[in-house]
């Protein structure tokens, strides 16, 4: 199929996004951190959580479900653990807000644990994990979602594909992890949709249970669990961690970015780990060097050119993105253009 898609630089594409949450009256400096979160997502080829979803959130905004004045309230604070209660704002703003602090009190104890209620969604994971990296620590968050699947064997969707992340420092780059508990995130069947394009059989099943390659049918049935029972598993227990723990909603209660009204009411938990403070760091990052190196020289199977470490992908596509530009779908540049028309923000050309 020919592509029908337009190129943006990274900086075009800060600038439009800053410009149409702050033409919803977002406050600058939250702003700038969803314009950035969205913008890394498009650089490391995460298309499926860039800019597309920026409608999403704002129509969210638009009809109150995301509060946009809201103020982060830390309810518990145990030393190295902290409950952080988001009251409904804007999901970005409260996981970087949890990074920040589970980072601070990892320093000052070791480890740092921060349990979030009443948050939004959040974007990519990674963006988060990818700080605790930069700041010599191993990072991990997990967050719950509306729901995507069905328990294994069941044929009602009750349970969301629940991301994770795992994040680690390295000198060649952050090596992080960033996984939902689906065969494949929902972004990307709404992405295929913007394509125009089939998905793979083994995605989803339509409403009769039927194996379905088209991305409308897709999303009126149900997204199939990674590695089958397994990834039902792994997704009520990342419920368990991000919903139940904190006192936020779960399973079937949470609601997704992409439907206008009703409180997101999803939680995370978000981790920090000091490297220095379990040995120093130089020595782990002289092992993590060796695991890297073993890595990449593993003998390669037919039809393999190279092998990556996890989070060696997103690192050479910003590279090559920052100097070749963004490539959007231009039904995804018209929807933008047409929420820019509607709030008088500048449109994206």
């Amino acid at each position: 199929m020919k592509e029908n898609n337009m190129k943006f630089t990274s900086d075009q594409l800060l600038e439009f996004s800053r410009s149409m949450l702050a033409a919803a009256k977002v406050r600058p400096e939250t702003s700038k951190l969803v314009a950035e979160t969205l913008v890394c997502a498009e650089l490391w080829g995460h298309q499926s959580h860039g800019l597309l979803r920026l409608p999403w959130y704002l129509e969210r905004i638009a009809t109150g479900a995301t509060d946009r004045t809201a103020e982060k309230e830390i309810v518990i604070d145990g030393g190295a653990i902290a409950v952080l209660d988001g009251h409904n704002g804007i999901g970005q703003d409260i996981a970087h807000t949890a990074m920040s602090e589970a980072i601070r009190r990892s320093k000052a104890h070791g480890v740092g644990v921060v349990s979030v209620r009443r948050s939004g969604h959040f974007g990519t994971a990674m963006y988060f994990t990818r700080m605790a990296a930069e700041a010599g620590c191993i990072g991990i968050i997990t967050t719950n979602a509306s729901p995507a699947m069905a328990p294994w064997g069941g044929r009602e969707k009750k349970i969301g594909n629940n991301p994770w992340s795992i994040g680690a420092p390295t000198r060649k780059g952050p090596m992080v992890m960033d996984i939902a508990n689906t065969v494949v995130a929902r972004g990307k069947i709404f992405n295929a949709i913007k394509k125009g394009e089939n998905i793979p059989d083994d995605w989803a099943i339509d409403s009769s249970g039927a194996p379905t390659v088209n991305p409308e049918e897709a999303l009126k049935g149900l997204i199939q669990p990674l590695a089958a029972h397994k990834g039902y598993v792994i997704s009520v227990m990342m419920d368990v961690l991000s919903g139940v723990l904190s006192g936020s909603a779960f399973m079937a209660n949470v609601v997704g970015p992409y439907m206008p009204k009703g409180q997101s009411g999803v939680g995370h938990l978000v981790i920090a780990l000091n490297v220095n403070a379990f040995r120093p760091y130089e020595d782990f990052l002289d092992d993590m060097d060796v695991m890297v190196d073993q890595i990449k020289s593993t003998p390669l199977a037919v039809g393999f050119d190279e092998i990556f470490y996890p989070g060696e992908l997103e690192t050479r596509n910003a590279e090559r993105h920052q100097i070749d530009g963004v490539s959007l779908p231009t039904e995804t540049v018209e929807q933008l253009n047409k929420y820019a028309d509607g709030l008088g923000a500048r449109r994206l050309t």
